[in-house]
């Protein structure tokens, strides 16, 4: 391991108290009282506080397909910091932010062209929202109002986000959100189950669209937002032609199309994003995560050519066309992070790596198939979703076998009681036997 910062340093006991930090999604009071703490990490793997190793199942969120610990953006972050530190994104700027809307712009299909960055996929989605509303209002159609999203979908934790929320938990104690959202159905269906790539059946289920808008009248309806794969609710495949239906829907009553690609966005489908892989072009496509292998906090939306011209050219020369942004939109350092991820991206050939080891990881995770606790599979690229059988309240399974399987020495998100498996680009064969091998071993220790 390279040399430490005195930060790396800090100790942990497990007598020093944890109530200080308030953790986010998390049981607080039953990790305080068997933290599971994370003290280093490097490449597939990170160590635990009582110094064993940990194989990372899970990219943390999806968020480091190069690995961990990559010294390369963490020497662009601190030359950055040595420039400058933080320039004030409102009517200033700096070339790093150019140099990476211009790298992100290059990964996504004609002609998607203009990059607005943000701090997290939550601000993505609050953002795309307002961009949206921002267009209709320039082309003279303010009345487009409503916004429509999927059951068990997740657009983030931002009110904007919640409100498109279609997952219970995430949005029960949230009542006051923004009104005239409507919800397709999701896409799991029961004769899909075990489906090897995109299932056969579903593709009707777009027409919910089609349905909202004759409900409401088209004319009302500003954005139809979706995840090319529902990730964090269990990575939902999307039915063959269910994509491309949508955008026709979309094209047919001027509905703007947003594919949140937090999650799929730069190459976890073995592509750059999932508009590429599904060969859908959406109008706005927003991202985080991986954008900086998740280094520094940062997100962007990416938009068509008309509808950041289309925005812009509505206000009169010299004024502010678009009133929204962050104090750290466009963060030198988070920028300096994104560009050495990108250039690792790309001189290593990781979405190519991600596409090459699919096929074995699809193998490895159905090798599950047979285990009686498992009860469905879904496989896209590098990520799947192994669903396991409830026991008892929906999610008390997996929230305890997500603690096993730490013990155990692998790491993987759970939504509910799907495990939720998505390895980093560099793994290689043996990195995806081993966290198939531990999966299986905890679940034997819930028969």
């Amino acid at each position: 391991m390279s040399s430490r910062s005195a930060a790396a340093d800090v100790a942990f006991s497990p007598t020093n108290s944890l109530e200080a930090h308030w953790m986010p999604f998390s049981g607080n009071r039953d990790f305080k009282q068997s933290p599971r703490m994370v003290m280093r990490s490097e490449g597939m793997f990170c160590w635990d506080q009582n110094g064993n190793q940990v194989i990372d199942g899970s990219s943390g969120l999806f968020c480091c397909p190069a690995g961990h610990g990559r010294k390369e953006i963490a020497d662009a972050v601190h030359r950055q910091m040595l420039q400058n530190d933080y320039v004030a994104p409102f009517q200033l700027g700096q070339p790093t932010s150019f140099a990476l809307a211009q790298k992100v712009a290059d990964l996504l299909p004609e002609p998607i062209n203009h990059v607005f960055f943000v701090n997290s996929g939550s601000e993505s989605i609050d953002t795309a929202l307002k961009i949206a509303m921002a267009y209709h209002r320039a082309r003279g159609e303010g009345e487009r109002i409503r916004f429509v999203s999927r059951e068990r979908a997740y657009h983030g934790v931002n009110i904007g986000g919640v409100s498109l929320s279609g997952m219970i938990k995430n949005r029960e104690a949230f009542p006051a959100i923004m009104p005239h959202v409507a919800l397709m159905r999701h896409t799991w269906q029961e004769e899909n189950k075990m489906t090897r790539g995109q299932p056969e059946h579903g593709a009707e289920l777009a027409e919910d669209l089609e349905r909202i808008c004759q409900t409401y009248g088209p004319r009302t309806i500003a954005a139809c937002f979706v995840e090319p794969v529902a990730g964090s609710t269990g990575t939902l495949v999307p039915p063959k032609g269910y994509l491309k239906r949508l955008r026709e829907i979309c094209d047919k009553h001027g509905i703007l199309l947003v594919f949140d690609e937090v999650i799929t966005g730069f190459g976890r489908l073995g592509a750059p994003f999932a508009c590429d892989k599904y060969d859908v072009v959406p109008d706005i496509v927003t991202m985080a995560k991986a954008l900086t292998n998740g280094a520094i906090p940062m997100g962007a939306v990416a938009v068509r050519d008309a509808v950041y011209e289309t925005v812009t050219n509505a206000s009169p020369e010299g004024a502010v066309e678009f009133f929204h942004g962050y104090t750290y939109s466009a963060h030198p350092a988070a920028c300096a992070a994104g560009l050495a991820a990108q250039e690792i991206y790309a001189s290593e050939g990781l979405f190519d790596r991600a596409a090459e080891l699919a096929p074995y990881f699809e193998e490895a995770i159905f090798g599950l198939k047979d285990h009686p606790l498992v009860f469905d599979l879904r496989v896209v690229g590098l990520m799947a979703g192994v669903e396991v059988k409830s026991d008892g309240a929906p999610g008390l399974r997996g929230q305890q076998m997500q603690k096993d399987l730490f013990w155990n020495g692998c790491h993987v998100k759970f939504t509910g009681d799907v495990a939720v498996v998505a390895p980093a680009f560099i793994a290689e064969r043996k990195h995806v036997d081993e966290i198939v091998d531990k999966l299986r071993k905890t679940l034997d220790q819930h028969l």
